[in-house]
């Protein structure tokens, strides 16, 4: 919920204004400003007050209480010239919020987040990317990097991390602080370390029935005291599907804040599987003593390797911690490595307010971004500083594909951008195709140009609709026909990719003719040029007087149905057809 809070006739219209453009999520407070914000407050994510940044301070200061909890709060002053961020900025989501108020408004979003007004990647985002506890002073850190500090950076397990300043790395000289990512506790206490703890083991437990609550304790906290093992580190714990209602085992998980539950209502931390699928798990100490007891030679090692494969989603997995025996329980743990990232982005058709923000998220989570240099052009400025661009110019999308996935394989974050949505005629196909599990994939959805060009046009994608490229480079252009004339008996409305070209200039009047076959002569066929972009065109004709010469690559074609109709200079589809007895089509 984002809470807005006005006092002044003028304050008010502009709240009214916000909530129309932020959608259901924004709530208009009514009453008595002060009542209002302590009334809603524990319920907010964040908050925009049309008022002066002093009386928002003076309002909020005494409800603030963590800055990973709290709201994040913006001001906007009277004239709606600013919007000030002034605290969550990170965690709160104020920044962000003050950027989407400003666009709202026209105004200047005010961010003093020293992270965010210089670009660099800032440490609590990255605890937050990586899912760590954080074991060091955190702040002081920050403030080094900021100030240009060398700052070691010790990564073992080769997380995929966004671009760092370049006083940050493994090699730097004389470091004034280190980072250091990992599951494992330090060797030696070092000073000014900041310890990233990223939730990567998957414990697994097994015991003999009435087992204690104090030896299951003891056995797991010797992954810690014997294999250097942090247990801020465990994500989840395991066991065959017998130990479920094993209470030395729940109290034990619960005890180190690992919640259980049988009807749902907590977050299952005891993960429990069935023998025979555990007894499908190679381990290296099987045991015939604990076959014969429960039905499969390995419960502990078998359900963390197990439990560890099924939360991984393809990433490696690995035993680091053999079978430990205590006093009537096993104790084993298996790591998820981390993968490469491969970020697959839609950037929309062009204007900066039809991108969606988490395409401009992904992009400065990259440390390389890979796309089409005009396509780079439209994104550099949200980059973070130091981040590589590997731009290549028209053409070669499959070499693109291809060395976006290879530096994912590398380890990397990678972003491979394309426009509208990378799904659609895009990159995401080819580099899909040479992808493989030892790379985590994200896609990231964009407004393509069959829907920039409907918005545009008026509604002519209201019903069925078909999407075809006319670009035989890739299909034949005998299938491509078949296609269109599927789509014309099957009265679909049909939205034309990659139209016309120099050298493909005839293929977009054989589609029409081929349509206008079966469709009246009336049927209106519209078409977009550079979708919002500066030199957009729109256009209307009917399919027996519209003009293939008008249309370029740049241009994208929406052609009616028989139920198709211009309505007020709009081209409209009707959502139903309208069937009538002896009027069936």
């Amino acid at each position: 919920m984002i809470g807005l809070f006005a006092v002044t006739a003028a304050g008010r219209r502009a709240a009214a204004e916000l909530a129309g453009r932020l959608g259901p999520e924004a709530l208009v407070a009514d009453g008595p400003i002060g009542p209002a914000v302590r009334r809603l407050w524990d319920h907010l994510d964040a908050a925009v007050f049309f008022l002066a940044s002093g009386a928002t301070i003076r309002l909020v200061a005494p409800l603030l209480q963590d800055k990973h909890t709290d709201p994040g709060i913006v001001s906007v002053d009277e004239a709606q010239r600013f919007a000030i961020a002034l605290t969550g900025g990170h965690g709160g989501g104020a920044n962000a919020l003050a950027e989407q108020v400003a666009d709202v408004f026209g105004c200047t979003p005010v961010i003093t987040t020293a992270t965010d007004s210089t670009g660099t990647t800032a440490l609590d985002e990255l605890v937050e990317q990586l899912d760590a506890t954080v074991d060091g002073d955190l702040p002081s850190c920050g403030v080094a990097i900021l100030d240009g500090e060398p700052v070691r950076l010790v990564n073992p397990h080769g997380f995929p991390l966004p671009a760092l300043p370049p006083n940050v790395g493994a090699d730097v000289a004389n470091p004034q602080w280190t980072v250091v990512i990992d599951d494992r506790r330090p060797t030696e206490d070092e000073e000014r370390t900041l310890r990233l703890v990223p939730r990567t083991l998957v414990v697994g437990v097994g015991s003999a029935r009435g087992v204690s609550r104090t030896a299951v304790a003891e056995t797991i906290a010797r992954l810690d005291s014997e294999h250097g093992l942090d247990p801020r580190a465990i994500r989840a714990f395991a066991s065959v599907d017998l130990k479920a209602d094993e209470a030395g085992i729940l109290d034990a998980v619960q005890d180190l804040g690992f919640w259980h539950s049988k009807d749902g209502g907590d977050e299952l931390s005891l993960l429990t599987y069935p023998a025979e699928v555990l007894a499908g798990v190679e381990v290296p100490n099987p045991s015939e003593v604990v076959r014969e007891e429960v039905g499969t030679p390995s419960v502990a090692e078998a359900s963390a390797l197990h439990a560890a494969d099924e939360l991984a989603y393809g990433a490696p997995v690995e035993l680091v911690a053999d079978k430990i025996k205590g006093d009537n329980v096993t104790v084993a743990a298996a790591r998820i490595s981390p993968r490469g990232r491969l970020a697959i982005v839609g950037i929309g058709p062009g204007a900066p307010d039809l991108r969606t923000p988490r395409a401009d998220a992904e992009l400065r989570r990259a440390s390389v971004v890979v796309g089409l240099d005009q396509y780079l052009d439209q994104v550099r400025h949200l980059l973070r500083p130091g981040t590589e661009e590997r731009a290549t110019g028209l053409g070669a999308e499959e070499a693109r594909a291809a060395e976006a996935v290879e530096l994912a394989k590398q380890g990397r974050a990678v972003a491979l951008i394309g426009s509208g949505d990378a799904g659609v005629y895009a990159m995401a196909s080819p580099a899909l195709e040479k992808a493989d599990v030892d790379i985590e994939v994200v896609g990231v959805p964009g407004v393509t140009a069959a829907l920039s060009a409907s918005a545009l046009l008026g509604a002519p994608l209201g019903h069925d609709h078909a999407l075809i490229s006319l670009s035989d480079l890739h299909t034949p252009w005998e299938m491509i026909e078949r296609r269109v004339r599927a789509a014309a008996e099957g009265d679909l409305v049909v939205c034309f990719y990659n139209p016309r070209s120099v050298q493909r200039h005839w293929q977009l009047g054989r589609a029409l003719e081929i349509l206008a076959e079966h469709r009246p002569a009336t049927t209106p066929v519209g078409a977009v040029r550079q979708a919002s972009r500066a030199d957009q065109k729109v256009w209307c004709a009917s399919i027996d007087e519209f003009d293939p010469a008008d249309v370029d690559m740049f241009t994208t074609v929406v052609v009616g149905s028989s139920q198709s109709a211009v309505v007020g200079r709009r081209m409209v589809t009707p959502r139903g057809y309208r069937w009538m007895a002896g009027d069936v089509r």
